[in-house]
């Protein structure tokens, strides 16, 4: 098994926790195979990429830390700026706060929740004060690692423009701020398994794990626009609500400490800087044992099924569906889609992207011309950025977490599997689609105008005939048939030229506005190929999927 340099360095140590009653030896054997098994995690942040490596040297957490210190280069700006400590130094906090406990939820939630200790490891001659010092470490290392990747860009910057005094109390701030995020996490946790059973908070850190994906993406835009920033002049108004806001408190103490501003305000949150970690992580100590017990709900899987849900989608797909078979398998695709939530982390993150960038190019026209001109343009045609998802999600609709229950179709007596890909297929654009699309149509209506009905209707039969489109380029295999562990990076290139057929899509769309009744020309013409392809792209026979197996 693998030598980590984190456990050479606590091997220095070994005399001190041999004094505090734990077992080093049984402790280090214990740190070891969790962090082999860090090393082997998929992070949130590489949640979209393809096949994994199974190699056991391969230490994909580490790799994960390169991504995070190209991230805390946002930050840089912002400590350098000049000498408005609370503005920089806030807003630093507050993007390291969202960033560290976002991460810790999405990717490390397993160390705060992990039940294995009780069933596994308590059952062996380990004493508990062992078994705790080891879980306690096992965060702090990983806490480590993340907030060093993610500060060592914005401390070099600190140490450069400020000195070493600027520099010593941004490290200290940064340990109290990762001491409070740890608290505050499980505290959290301990709220939501107080009134809630495990499957809501599985349900919350899965969320979390899609909001930090889109966000990544999401702050990429903002990186260059940073620099615009350093321009500004902010002026600080205290108020009584600002006490509730940690990254301000942080922000405070570099006034107080380093300009001398020794304003009450700045006092009463510079002390919360230092007093809140503290108490907070005695506070915790003493309710460790009820946060144990609570625990033990993650064991109970006791989610129950929406009959309402159920109604629902047997409304919707009497509309949208042809056939008895084909409105069970939308049923099916939909349930699947809303409950899986391995799915759910590969493929909601697309739906993010699709509501955000047809606004961020959007604001991108803004920043060069007045929103009348806009207005009385043809940038609504941004709309075609929501079908982004599209492919992506059609290809992903293959696989599953759960695709051992793949046998089941081979007992259905269907004489075409042509149901099962056109409920499916439906399913996906009626339940993920469709609602980002009705947004971002009101939106655009009312940014836009009324005119621009229309050509909403020509873009949503586009997106129609675009789907089915997709499905005829990938490789076809049942719906939700195939591991995740067998996605293929050739099925991703493949989304690279389809995205240029959206771009096509859009670009006949914008020559239609140019003739007279061209819109409506164009919109009974796809009218026209979606009846013919939605009946004639799935013409597949069960022949077909047995050769390509």
């Amino acid at each position: 098994m693998r030598e980590f340099v984190s456990l050479k360095v606590l091997d220095r140590f070994q005399a001190l926790f041999e004094r505090l009653g734990v077992d080093y030896p049984m402790m280090r054997k214990i740190l070891q195979i969790k962090l082999t098994i860090d090393g082997r995690r998929m992070p949130t942040i590489f949640n979209q990429s393809g096949k994994r490596s199974g190699a056991g040297d391969q230490n994909i957490f580490a790799k994960s830390l390169g991504l995070y210190a190209l991230m805390g280069l946002v930050t840089v700006p912002f400590v350098v700026m000049g000498d408005n400590y609370m503005f920089q130094m806030s807003f630093v906090f507050g993007l390291l706060m969202f960033l560290v406990m976002t991460s810790l939820i999405s990717d490390f939630s397993t160390v705060l929740l992990d039940i294995r200790d009780r069933n596994i490891i308590a059952s062996k001659p380990v004493n508990r004060r062992t078994v705790g010092m080891a879980k306690t470490l096992h965060i702090l290392i990983y806490l480590f690692f993340l907030t060093g990747a993610l500060c060592a860009a914005p401390m070099i910057a600190a140490f450069a423009k400020h000195g070493v005094l600027f520099f010593l109390l941004f490290v200290v701030e940064i340990v109290l701020t990762d001491v409070l995020i740890v608290v505050l996490t499980a505290f959290l946790y301990m709220l939501i398994l107080k009134f809630f059973d495990g499957e809501k908070l599985k349900d919350m850190i899965n969320n979390v794990q899609i909001m930090l994906s889109v966000a990544i993406t999401v702050g990429y835009q903002f990186i260059g626009r940073s620099f615009d920033l350093m321009q500004l002049q902010v002026v600080f108004e205290p108020r009584w609500w600002q006490a509730f806001i940690p990254p301000l408190w942080f922000g405070a103490t570099f006034e107080w400490f380093l300009r001398g501003q020794a304003a009450p305000h700045f006092i009463i949150f510079s002390l919360l800087a230092f007093v809140t970690p503290i108490v907070s992580i005695l506070l915790y100590t003493r309710l460790v044992p009820f946060f144990e017990r609570s625990l033990q709900k993650l064991a109970n899987d006791s989610a129950k099924k929406s009959r309402e849900h159920s109604r629902w989608l047997d409304v919707v797909s009497r509309f949208v569906c042809s056939g008895r078979e084909e409105r069970t398998f939308f049923r099916f695709g939909s349930l699947m889609m809303g409950n899986e939530r391995e799915f759910k982390l590969k493929v909601y993150p697309s739906l993010g992207f699709s509501i955000v960038f047809p606004f961020i190019f959007f604001f991108n026209v803004l920043r060069n011309q007045s929103f009348g001109e806009i207005a009385a343009s043809k940038w609504y045609l941004n709309i075609y950025f929501c079908a982004l998802l599209i492919p992506t999600v059609i290809m992903m609709l293959r696989y599953s977490g759960k695709h051992k229950g793949s046998w089941l179709y081979k007992t259905m007596p269907l004489p075409s599997p042509a149901p099962i890909f056109r409920g499916t297929i439906k399913a996906f654009l009626v339940r993920l689609f469709m609602p980002v699309y009705l947004l971002e149509s009101v939106i655009f209506i009312a940014l836009f105008g009324a005119r621009i009905v229309p050509d909403l209707i020509v873009v949503a039969l586009s997106v129609l005939l675009y789907a089915v489109l997709c499905f005829l380029v990938f490789r076809k295999a049942l719906p939700f048939s195939e591991s995740f562990e067998a996605v293929k990076q050739n099925d991703s290139l493949i989304i690279i030229p389809l995205l240029l057929l959206l771009a096509l899509f859009a670009g006949v769309h914008l020559a239609s506005t140019l003739v007279t009744g061209g819109v409506y020309a164009y919109m009974a013409l796809l009218v026209v190929l979606n009846v013919v392809l939605w009946r004639k792209g799935f013409a597949i026979s069960w022949d077909d999927l047995r050769g390509k197996e």
